[in-house]
């Protein structure tokens, strides 16, 4: 069976157009510039034209440039100039990005990437100054992947900014940056970031052909991009991670993995991830081995408590009484007196309402939120017990699957397990435990077929590999785990020499 891509991997031919000479070429006279300049822009209402003595004309998108280093470093250089050429101008500017140019689309570009544009009249060359100013909120601590213990900075809107954290922890000329332009429309700058030397040559040249072969308009969003280069964007599962930690991201590039950073987006993307590394938190590096061993079996069982605590309980009061103990079917029968609805209808309402209220306390203000999220779900929870609309079993069950969803590090993996749990429930109400076995077979059957970046989704669970289960469900002592992961094929496999070294005896 053949699978089609979706339309945005789709490889579609494209159109070779010839520009005429006049629009491809800058005009010497400086009027003609202008007008081209003027029709390629749509003659927007930021645009400056600025002319100055000796027939020189600055051509710039306002609130894009510096004005401060505008005027201070190129209209001052130019007011007493004479006689002066592109090149020349291009010399005498103390600015660090400065180039010559002959082609329109090149100055066109350079202007709204926040460039000036200086023409002298009866020359058919710019000179293009990069003197770009973009607005960004200052460094603060990540929100949802927040620690105690450890840096507390994560990203930001600026992909300048970024990308000097993370030179900040990695100081090594083995670092490799490559920016690449995305989107027809929107020309948003990405930048693919791995170690030279660490990660797999090959895994480096798919993911940069699978960024290449993008045909899309327009790119906004790091989560965006990652679902359109994943293995499968079909599956609910998310198989790239969206890290808003810069530490995280460095860890993850020392262990061979891939990483990408999109303009305007405060998470960074990183390759191949497996199943059970969404369960891990960068803090679980910083704290001893037996507690950080703890609370990942913790969130291991939290989810299993999440997905099918709430199905359970619907098949057992459905189909299979006979598993509940004897001492709580006196209370349970109590509880469910009054209910008039059957366990199946009464689950997927108090799931409902929980998503109604995770929604909205998103949504709405932060202070308003919080007191939404509390309020309303005491209010409606003990209305809907003394209406006999649930029992109060079922509400602690609820709750505690809620509570348990939020436990995963990774707020996709968050999302994921919350839908997952309704198709379960459905099942449970019709078929019982028969339903729950089948639908963990199924979604078992999918993670086994799941790849991240052609890696296999289960690793080290499946194909078993023995030594990377010391830093996967548990994680052992740090001299234990001294091998990077065989999930991103790295081409150095050592981390470090677990042998401490000794000193020499006199």
């Amino acid at each position: 069976m053949k699978f089609k891509l979706p339309f945005w991997k789709k490889k579609t031919p494209v159109e070779v157009h010839i520009p005429k000479e006049n629009s491809e070429r800058i005009a010497q006279s400086t009027d003609c510039f202008i007008q081209s300049i003027k029709d390629a822009t749509n003659n927007p209402s930021d645009l400056i034209i600025k002319s100055l003595p000796l027939n020189i004309t600055l051509i710039y998108i306002d609130n894009l440039v510096d004005k401060q280093t505008l005027n201070n470093d190129i209209i001052a250089n130019l007011q007493n100039k004479t006689n002066e050429t592109p090149e020349s101008i291009k010399d005498n500017l103390s600015i660090p990005e400065v180039n010559v140019t002959s082609l329109l689309e090149e100055a066109i570009e350079a202007m709204v990437n926040g460039s000036v544009v200086i023409h002298v009249d009866e020359f058919a060359q710019l000179i293009v100054a990069n003197i770009a100013s973009r607005e960004s909120r200052s460094l603060s601590a990540p929100e949802n992947e927040s620690q105690v213990i450890g840096t507390q900075v994560g990203f930001n809107e600026s992909l300048a900014t970024n990308i000097s954290l993370v030179r900040r922890y990695i100081v090594n000329p083995d670092l490799c940056i490559e920016k690449i332009k995305v989107g027809q429309r929107t020309n948003t700058s990405i930048t693919l970031i791995y170690m030279n030397g660490i990660a797999s040559e090959q895994m480096v040249n798919t993911l940069h052909q699978r960024i290449k072969d993008l045909n899309i308009d327009a790119l906004l969003d790091s989560a965006v991009l990652a679902e359109m280069i994943d293995d499968n964007s079909m599956s609910v599962f998310p198989q790239m991670l969206l890290t808003e930690r810069p530490d995280r991201f460095c860890n993850c590039l020392l262990d061979g993995k891939l990483g990408i950073i999109v303009d305007g987006s405060s998470m960074a993307i990183v390759c191949p991830q497996s199943f059970t590394e969404f369960f891990q938190s960068q803090e679980d590096q910083n704290l001893r081995w037996q507690i950080a061993t703890f609370v990942r079996i913790l969130r291991l069982t939290a989810f299993f408590i999440s997905v099918y605590l709430t199905p359970i309980y619907v098949a057992a009061l459905t189909f299979h009484y006979e598993v509940i103990p004897q001492a709580f079917l006196v209370p349970l029968s109590e509880s469910r007196a009054l209910v008039p609805f059957p366990p199946i209808f009464e689950a997927l309402l108090l799931e409902f309402i929980i998503e109604l209220l995770r929604e909205a306390g998103a949504r709405l203000p932060t202070k308003i939120g919080q007191t939404i999220g509390i309020v309303g779900g005491i209010v409606i929870g003990t209305a809907a017990v003394q209406a006999g609309i649930t029992s109060n079993i079922l509400l602690i069950i609820i709750a505690l699957s809620a509570l348990a969803s939020f436990t995963s590090p990774s707020y996709m993996m968050g999302n994921a397990i919350r839908l997952i749990r309704f198709p379960i429930i459905i099942l449970a109400g019709f078929w019982g435990f028969y339903g729950i076995m089948l639908a963990f077979c199924f979604i078992l059957i999918h993670l086994l077929r799941q790849s991240s970046l052609g890696a296999p989704y289960m690793s080290p669970l499946y194909p078993p590999r023995m030594r990377e289960m010391r830093d996967s469900v548990i994680r052992m002592p740090m001299p234990l785990t001294a091998k990077r992961p065989a999930l991103t094929r790295p081409s150095d496999p050592e981390k470090f020499d677990p042998e401490p070294v000794k000193p020499e005896e006199s």
